[in-house]
């Protein structure tokens, strides 16, 4: 069940209005039955792993919780880590390990036909997080197996995320069973979560599924394009994927709290980040700080030396391009972000010197503007490789950028024959435009849009979302003619 599907406009209005109707006591076997549909309307046969991976990590929190001894603990620990990523490394991976064990003996593998779980990267992490923070006694176990089933399901977050943390959901989801039934919806929590569903339906049908248009249909013809059409398809990529997932988090943190349910934050406008670095603490941020805390730190961190801090990044990076896809150029894609933030690392204490002599303005606005700039062509270089169906095909993309010049073309029409006619393109500008100025107020005041809305004067409140879900209505990519696009990172 997509959010930007009509049955989803069906199924959330009664989740919600049988949520106020029915008694405290059934208030999470309700939502559990509803996140255990949400996630059945896919491939209903998968729900067994989705079961098998909370028994699994219910079980051993409890049993390390009856335990005193340190080395049963670690047992019972590894056993739950070895369980939960065997079933992620079969359905995920096995198939790649065929391949790259059959490149290297050259032989033809003989693959599995098993279809990737939607969501199993993000439900996976999410339930082996809680099993090691009660390891490590920052969680209590949780005894309530339908409380705990509901944390490792709940439908907002659970085939995308973001990956939430037992400390800030499990709680409120306890919360939720106590609540009085005037304390369920609060107008505030209402208005801002309807606020974020609009805004993400917005990134998602008018600007994510119309930029992909175009990109989708120069990576499947990139001989036939020059400079011009590869180019757009570099830059676009990065929009899309930012406006695709970012969409998806938004609606589903949207959606969370117009039930009273706060999940933490997953896109800080990342494309205003000034660093690789800082666009690290501004993109997928329930991952990053889920592989910080549970990996980077574990192997030393910062505490073992310049040295081991750098090798631990770069570890970190490419294991995250591992996390996102069973191919070497996710892997690719990962080690180019590790290299990247090695090297600001050794360059920044001398670019410092070099500012502070030129007396740089840090602050100015001209040089965040170049560093954004600069980060940004980075990280869509990057993107390629995670784009690309194959180092070929990233190869080809980026020598013809650079081989096949054709800037005349931007004089003439040729350009609105590369997926989107003039009149698209025009909208795809305007659309990009406010989500510009909505990136930067967040950048500027540190306010998402709907705390941004929410302390406006109420008719430029209420006319800018009327234009947002206009604009979602008239301009976005639906309906005859036009499948549904799923979003980019339910393959992972």
């Amino acid at each position: 069940m997509l959010f930007n599907s009509i049955d989803f406009l069906i199924f959330f209005p009664i989740v919600l209005l049988l949520l106020w109707c029915v008694p405290k006591k059934v208030r999470l076997p309700w939502m559990l039955v509803c996140s255990y549909f949400f996630y059945m309307c896919w491939e209903a046969k998968y729900i067994v792993l989705i079961l098998a991976s909370t028994v699994i990590t219910y079980l051993c929190a409890i049993l390390m919780e009856k335990t005193s001894v340190l080395r049963n603990r670690k047992l019972i620990m590894l056993l739950c880590i070895v369980s939960n990523l065997g079933i992620l490394f079969f359905f995920k991976y096995f198939n790649f390990f065929l391949d790259t064990i059959g490149y290297v003996s050259h032989s033809v593998p003989r693959h599995i036909d098993v279809l990737l779980p939607v969501g199993i990267s993000f439900y996976t992490f999410q339930a082996l997080g809680y099993t090691i923070d009660c390891y490590r006694g920052k969680t209590k176990a949780e005894h309530n197996f339908i409380t705990y089933a509901l944390f490792v399901s709940f439908f907002p977050q659970l085939v995308a995320g973001p990956i939430e943390r037992s400390g800030n959901l499990l709680g409120q989801l306890k919360d939720l069973a106590i609540k009085e039934r005037k304390d369920i919806y609060r107008i505030d929590n209402v208005q801002q979560g309807l606020i974020e569903m609009c805004w993400g339906m917005f990134m998602k049908l008018v600007i994510a599924d119309r930029v992909a248009i175009l990109v989708d249909n120069v990576y499947s013809n990139l001989n036939l394009y020059g400079s011009v059409g590869l180019l757009m398809a570099f830059f676009g990529f990065g929009l899309q994927i930012y406006c695709d997932f970012g969409s998806y988090s938004t609606i589903a943190i949207g959606a969370a709290k117009v039930m009273g349910i706060r999940l933490m934050e997953n896109f800080d406008a990342p494309y205003f980040a000034t660093s690789v670095t800082s666009f690290w603490r501004k993109w997928h941020i329930s991952l990053s700080s889920w592989f910080r805390d549970y990996v980077y730190i574990p192997l030393g961190g910062n505490r073992k030396g310049k040295a081991r801090k750098l090798i631990n990044v770069f570890i970190v990076f490419v294991l995250s391009g591992l996390w996102h896809g069973a191919n070497w150029t996710f892997v690719f894609w990962g080690a180019i972000h590790g290299i990247l933030q090695i090297a600001e690392n050794i360059a920044k204490p001398t670019l410092h010197k070099i500012e502070e002599k030129l007396g740089v303005n840090k602050n100015s606005f001209g040089f965040v503007l170049c560093r954004a700039a600069i980060v940004t062509v980075a990280v869509d270089f990057a993107w390629v490789f995670f784009r690309a169906d194959s180092f070929s095909q990233a190869y080809t993309l980026i020598h013809r950028l650079f081989t096949k010049p054709d800037w005349w073309i931007l004089s003439g029409d040729t350009i609105y024959s590369y997926g989107l006619d003039v009149n698209e393109m025009w909208i795809l500008v305007a659309a990009v435009l406010l989500l510009t100025i909505v990136d930067f107020i967040r950048t500027r005041k540190g306010l998402t849009i709907s705390q941004w809305l929410v302390g406006e004067f109420a008719v430029f409140r209420v006319c800018f979302i009327l234009v947002v879900v206009l604009a979602t209505i008239v301009f976005g990519e639906y309906g005859p003619g036009f499948e549904s696009q799923q979003f980019i990172y339910f393959q992972f």
